[in-house]
């Protein structure tokens, strides 16, 4: 990935309604070389799809939770009924399985208080391997929906060497 695919990548996550000819205008390229790059970037994944990003408070979901799980087996079997049971329920918006302890970290979104107590007590209790639930009611988001850095912060590739010039100590 270069120089121009990491500024597509960072247009399309600030606007991802935009069109080809604009995109190719904010990016520097003419269409069809834009085009071919947003195709490969699509084909190999890099741009895994588009959506809408709603308002939680609009569709009335705005109780959220953060639930910390540790499960008492972690046998393959236990683990991926599990996760499978977590995939099935809608409520869940990310989960997490972790190194250390809890095992997982799930974001959990109801319309309130009352729903989230009857989806934790009939649904996530009742999972297989769960041994205990520690939930933490999130006040406010700081944070949310940040797209990723254009530039990795980490493992990026070194900065090449200026040469030396002659008759410069080194």
């Amino acid at each position: 990935m270069d120089a121009i695919d990491r500024k597509i990548i960072a247009e399309l996550q600030a606007d991802g309604r935009l069109t080809v000819t604009e995109l190719a205008q904010r990016v520097a390229l003419s269409v069809a070389p834009c085009h071919r790059r947003l195709r490969e970037l699509e084909r190999s994944g890099a741009i895994r799809g588009y959506r809408a990003i709603i308002d939680p408070a609009a569709v009335g979901l705005e109780f959220e939770v953060l639930v910390q799980v540790t499960m008492d087996r972690e046998d393959a079997s236990t683990i991926a009924d599990f996760e499978d049971g977590l995939a099935a329920i809608p409520e869940i918006r990310h989960a997490e399985r972790l190194f250390g302890d809890p095992d997982y970290l799930l974001r959990v979104a109801t319309t309130d208080l009352t729903a989230y107590q009857e989806l934790r007590d009939s649904k996530l209790a009742a999972l297989p391997g769960v041994q205990r639930l520690t939930s933490t009611i999130v006040m406010k988001r700081i944070v949310d929906d940040r797209p990723y850095p254009a530039q990795p912060t980490a493992g990026a590739t070194p900065r090449r060497r200026q040469p030396r010039r002659p008759g410069k100590p080194g």
